[in-house]
């Protein structure tokens, strides 16, 4: 009898097409999706005269420079350029692109989802390190650099090291006004932007189970921010009930064969991880970044932390975070002022994310400026058929057209100078949103409860009566 294997093992074992005497593996690709940055791997291809190996296996989607507001003239000739450009590669390699007029465009990691592009047990791949998301299905799913990118396109293979097996199990109910959001940063808090590295996570245990596949997205996005190659949860009935009828997804006798399939993916009872973590989600509450690194991150009840002496190199770390966010240690996170917010993104811009938010903000005004860029332009007019964006709009929020947005600022869409931002997105890196600009990520119920009171604050006295 063969041993009991792990749910990266089978992945990795169904896509291994050969393995070099160094251990490094050559695995097939079932879905490539490429934006406006995969323009380098497309001149390399250019370069040496080849085409895309599997143009029906490959997905061009307009999403980091997508312009938020006026689509039809695009003012700024560089974004113009990028998108133009895809569209060229998309046309020459006939691949399908869904351009900014699309009715199923928007950001790569939602779109993907919701049109059952993705689909548990495929191996996913896209030059952007949040491809992560994608493993919420049961997917191996991973970023890749732009050499990797060329190679996917002309091979529809990618070379790639077997990463260690790491499971964190999360066990218990999550308190009110608690989200996918705080599980993922509370863990990254406690063991660090390097504390999975070398990994995959997979993530267990009856809080996961209990979670929708839009927060099971949420958590396995943010698995990069922890030093994690990706994140993946074990398809279930939660699973195979969102893929139903999806547009790509199978359907008749090709879906119960699927799903056959599928449910076998699990880990096998007795395998083998290389690390465990166990978390208790009583412990886990909302939860906010207050430096320059997602693994920088406290219960909002915390205080903004002093420098250890007793660790330099931490120390260091701290001190410049503290001197770049102008806060100082022993301040109440709770209170600190922000200058704006930001709801969206491949992290928190999906249906259940903006029905949060809207949830805290309907009947109120907000007191500071914001911007809600939902994450497709599906979840965009679901939004609005649910009165979502009257909701964004009344409170004096902006609501925008779907795309990456304020989450890098690569369209346009930034955060001023010395400016704070409440934000639902994945990274607080300095400059991310914006040269000079300071984020402290939180889910976007927080977000929503800092546009109301214009600081960082408990989003949960806020939902009190308004619980869905």
């Amino acid at each position: 009898m063969s041993a009991p294997r792990t749910m990266l093992d089978k992945l990795w074992a169904s896509h291994e097409v050969l393995r070099r005497e160094d251990g490094v593996s050559l695995l097939w690709v079932d879905r490539h999706f490429v934006h406006e940055g995969s323009h380098h791997a497309f001149a390399k291809l250019a370069e040496r005269g080849l085409p895309v190996a599997e143009p029906g296996l490959t997905f061009a989607v307009a999403d980091h420079y997508a312009p938020t507001r006026d689509r039809t003239r695009i003012a700024d000739p560089k974004i113009a350029r990028m998108i133009e450009t895809l569209r060229n590669n998309a046309s020459h390699h006939n691949l399908r692109i869904f351009d900014l007029s699309d009715p199923s465009q928007g950001i790569v990691h939602v779109i993907g989802p919701e049109l059952g592009l993705t689909l548990p047990g495929l191996l996913i791949n896209c030059g952007d390190s949040h491809t992560s998301t994608h493993g919420a299905f049961g997917a191996l799913a991973f970023g890749i650099g732009a050499t990797e990118v060329a190679h996917v396109l002309a091979t529809q293979t990618v070379w790639q090291r077997k990463p260690k097996a790491m499971r964190i199990n999360v066990e218990g109910r999550l308190g009110f006004g608690v989200t996918a959001k705080d599980i993922a940063l509370n863990w990254i808090g406690q063991l660090g932007s390097g504390g999975a590295q070398g990994h995959a996570i997979e993530y267990g245990g009856q809080t996961i189970r209990d979670l929708s596949m839009e927060g099971r997205m949420t958590l396995c996005n943010l698995s990069i921010e922890g030093g994690a190659r990706f994140g993946m949860v074990a398809p279930d009935e939660v699973t195979l009930a969102y893929l139903k009828g999806r547009e790509y997804a199978p359907s008749g006798a090709d879906l119960k064969s699927a799903q056959k399939a599928w449910r076998g993916l699990i880990t096998d009872e007795g395998a083998v991880f290389d690390r465990e973590v166990t978390l208790s989600a009583t412990d886990i509450a909302p939860t906010v970044t207050w430096g320059t690194s997602p693994e920088q991150a406290l219960p909002i009840t915390a205080s903004i932390p002093s420098p250890d002496p007793t660790d330099p190199a931490k120390s260091n770390s701290v001190r410049e975070a503290l001197d770049y966010m102008a806060l100082r240690p022993g301040q109440p996170l709770d209170g600190i002022p922000v200058d704006q917010v930001f709801i969206g993104s491949c992290t928190n811009g999906r249906i259940e994310d903006l029905r949060e938010a809207a949830l805290v903000l309907s009947g109120r005004r907000a007191r500071v400026p914001g911007l809600v860029a939902p994450g497709s332009a599906r979840v965009k007019a679901q939004a609005e058929a649910e009165g979502l964006d009257r909701i964004f709009q009344d409170a004096g929020l902006e609501w925008a057209a779907s795309g990456c947005s304020m989450c890098v600022g690569m369209n346009g869409d930034v955060v001023a100078e010395g400016k704070r931002c409440a934000s639902s997105t994945n990274r607080n890196f300095r400059g991310r949103q914006g040269r000079g600009a300071r984020t402290h990520l939180m889910s976007p119920a927080m977000v929503a409860a800092a546009a109301v009171t214009g600081t960082i604050t408990d989003v949960r006295p806020l939902l009190q009566g308004r619980a869905a």
